[in-house]
């Protein structure tokens, strides 16, 4: 029996300098559906998911994750959830309340342990959304997100703590040690990973695409349009999807994926992932090496919104 807090990952929202061509890259190559704007924030859908939006980007001077959200099962949970927080010294930005967002909903924002903002909600209403059709290459929803700490011990103990995420795997290396650590909050092999780095960013954000073909047409798309490939196409050993890693606009790591594993969480142990060797990295053996330049482009720009909320 788990205990999962958050049933799933809703959105991350971004703040970006350059706002129009973020935008043009989300929906003319991307394939995310613009659903709302509201001044200097545009929301954008997955067409797959019930998710009012999956993605949301605010202009802004400075580069920064704005928050990223995760979904409860209700109310009453939201306010439990808030009361133990705040006992426990967690600084929380909001009281629970009405969500003023797409949506609407009742939730709350806290400041987690490095400093980025979270949102959890419940309530939340369900956007029409269909099925994706074979050979449609565009993200069915948003799978998972990828966070960059230089103390990771430290936030997987927190979300382990706070919310009941489960490690599934980890990534060691026989010379600098574990790496990567990869949390669920549900089945779903993980909902978030948190990775050694040298400061706090976002590492990467992932898409899941409907299958195989739907993937690979997508990857296709990109490397067609020059779209700065890092990373793939491959097919990771920890959680066994499949990966083709691209540079937003702005600099922050986009993942196409399918295919990440379904667990079952009564009998799964984690395992210790040796990624020295190259079939933990890329079982499939397409994609370039990693690398440092894989590396450093994962690390992404320290995050400039540590212990600030965003203004909306």
């Amino acid at each position: 029996m788990s205990n999962h807090v958050f049933t799933h990952l809703r959105h991350i929202d971004i703040a970006v300098p350059d706002y129009q061509q973020q935008l043009d890259f989300y929906t003319r190559q991307w394939g995310l559906t613009e659903v709302g704007s509201d001044g200097d924030v545009t929301y954008l859908a997955a067409e797959g998911s019930p998710e009012q939006y999956v993605v949301r980007i605010r202009k802004a001077g400075d580069k920064r994750l704005d928050l990223v959200a995760y979904g409860m099962a209700d109310n009453a949970g939201v306010d439990a959830l808030a009361e133990r927080l705040a006992v426990g010294g967690v600084h929380l930005v909001s009281e629970p309340g009405a969500l003023q967002t797409m949506g609407g909903g009742y939730g709350f924002r806290f400041f987690d342990i490095d400093g980025r903002t979270i949102e959890v909600s419940a309530d939340v209403d369900v956007r029409q959304h269909r099925k994706i059709e074979e050979g449609e290459s565009i993200p069915v929803k948003l799978s998972h997100v990828v966070l960059n700490s230089p103390s990771p011990e430290d936030t997987v103990a927190f979300y382990d703590r706070w919310f009941g995420f489960t490690l599934s795997d980890t990534l060691t290396h026989p010379r600098m040690g574990e790496m990567m650590w990869f949390l669920r909050t549900n089945p779903q092999h993980h909902s978030m990973a948190v990775a050694r780095g040298p400061h706090v960013s976002l590492h990467h954000a992932s898409f899941e695409l409907r299958g195989i073909d739907e993937y690979m047409r997508g990857t296709g798309r990109m490397l067609r349009a020059g779209v700065e490939k890092i990373w793939g196409p491959g097919r990771h050993k920890a959680g066994n999807n499949t990966f083709s890693y691209f540079l937003d606009p702005n600099g922050n790591t986009m993942e196409y994926t399918t295919e990440l594993e379904v667990l079952d969480e009564d009998t799964w142990h984690p395992h210790l992932l040796d990624f020295s060797e190259p079939e933990v990295s890329d079982q499939w053996g397409t994609a370039n090496a990693m690398d440092e330049f894989v590396a450093k482009k994962s690390f992404n720009d320290p995050d400039k919104g540590l212990f600030v909320a965003p203004p909306v």
